[in-house]
């Protein structure tokens, strides 16, 4: 797939047109319903592209339409690509997974694990177990974020500049240091929390390779893969215009549907231009084309038209549950978390996946693996039906509308073979 066109006949492939389209309605009332101010869909099968479709703007106020490259901040659709990154230097016998990453990222070597009191008064201990490569794959490692308003640790991230951003000027190794000198939420591998994990990953990503991070992204990864249009930030020449506008939901009554979105162009405006934090963990731009790529390097087992990145057998192991015990989010991970359900959901390496799918309670395959970004963006692999899935759009938080859910409801409905 080298375009956003669709490529053959959707019932060639198993798809019922007709049933196909009620995910366009589904999608475009939130747009009509003022809830949603524009979005793009794609869904593939058997790496032919069946469907796309798009509504709405990727700039409400000017009135620009949603376009076909239109640019979308991804946020924590990142993390995917970076633990590809990293396990690709992990093919390469750069390092063990077990291995402890102060052998390479020494400021955590020392770091303390919270134990009871305030943010401003902490009771810590030491690390009983090190911080290992393993951790910050699977977000066990015990760091977190300063946006989630759950724990002290939280508030003391905060503090330190932390929240949605990182301090002005700070780069990726500034930025470690800084993390290492706040306690870790919990002992490195003792439950799941979602947090700088993945950052601290490119960090180390940088370090191992002798490369920064965007560096290795464009050679490594997007220069094979042709995704010309994913970088961090635009870059100098890109058109302001190609990227969406990025909207906060406006609320509505506790617990129901917001009634509207209001541009937040302050935080908006940090993926205009390269910023000095290259974040492993929420910085890149891209486009749906650039993106499905991706994708479906992740769907062929690491393979793309013109080579390989990973292993099939890597692949494989990404997207197994590593929580112990087979569990899922709900009885492993801390219960603040709205990138995903937790129910039925186990996690691996850089990859939410369903292991259960009648506890996750939508209709879903199991080991169906994904991720999505802080503005709502998603995207699926379901292996079993052979079918991915990408969702953008711009609007903060991603707990706003159950798109995740109905993506996978309206397109497996519409499997008919």
């Amino acid at each position: 797939m080298t375009a956003l066109e669709v490529d053959i006949d959707p019932t060639e492939v198993g798809f019922d047109t007709g049933r196909l389209a009620r995910l366009d309605r589904r999608l475009a009332r939130y747009v009509d319903d003022g809830q949603l101010p524009g979005y793009l869909v794609t869904v593939a099968r058997h790496g032919h592209l069946v469907h796309v479709s798009s509504a709405g703007c990727r700039d409400v106020e000017v009135g620009l339409p949603v376009e076909r490259d239109t640019r979308w901040r991804i946020y924590s659709m990142t993390k995917p690509i970076t633990s590809v990154a990293a396990m690709m230097l992990y093919e390469e016998g750069a390092f063990q997974l077990s291995d402890p990453i102060a052998r390479w990222l020494p400021e955590f070597a020392e770091t303390r694990v919270y134990v009871a009191g305030s943010a401003q008064k902490p009771v810590t201990a030491p690390q009983m177990e090190p911080i290992r490569v393993w951790h910050l794959l699977t977000h066990t490692s015990g760091l977190t974020y300063g946006f989630h308003h759950a724990h002290p640790v939280d508030a003391m991230y905060r503090a330190a500049g932390h929240e949605w951003g990182t301090p002005a000027g700070a780069d990726s190794a500034e930025v470690c240091r800084q993390w290492a000198a706040i306690p870790l939420v919990f002992q490195p591998g003792a439950e799941w929390n979602y947090g700088v994990s993945t950052d601290v990953l490119g960090r180390l990503v940088e370090v191992v390779s002798g490369q920064p991070l965007d560096e290795f992204f464009e050679q490594r990864i997007f220069a094979p893969l042709g995704m010309t249009d994913t970088s961090f930030g635009l870059r100098e020449g890109d058109d302001p215009e190609s990227l969406a506008r990025l909207y906060g939901a406006v609320p509505g009554r506790p617990g129901g549907a917001p009634t509207g979105f209001a541009p937040l162009d302050a935080m908006g405006a940090t993926a205009l231009s390269k910023p000095v934090f290259l974040s492993g963990g929420g910085g890149l731009v891209s486009t749906a084309a650039d993106y499905l790529r991706f994708v479906e390097l992740l769907r062929r087992g690491g393979s793309y038209d013109g080579g390989r990145l990973l292993g099939s057998r890597t692949i494989a192991l990404m997207t197994r549950n590593h929580l112990p015990g087979n569990q899922d989010l709900e009885t492993f991970g801390r219960p603040l978390f709205a990138e995903t359900p937790l129910r039925g959901v186990g996690f691996g390496l850089g990859f939410s996946m369903v292991v259960d799918p009648v506890r996750y309670g939508v209709l879903s395959s199991l080991g169906d693996y994904s991720w999505g970004g802080a503005a709502s963006t998603a995207f699926y692999v379901d292996p079993v039906e052979d079918v991915t899935v990408g969702f953008y759009t711009q609007l903060m938080p991603s707990s706003t509308l159950p798109v995740r859910n109905y993506l996978r409801q309206l397109v497996n409905q519409a499997l008919v073979d």
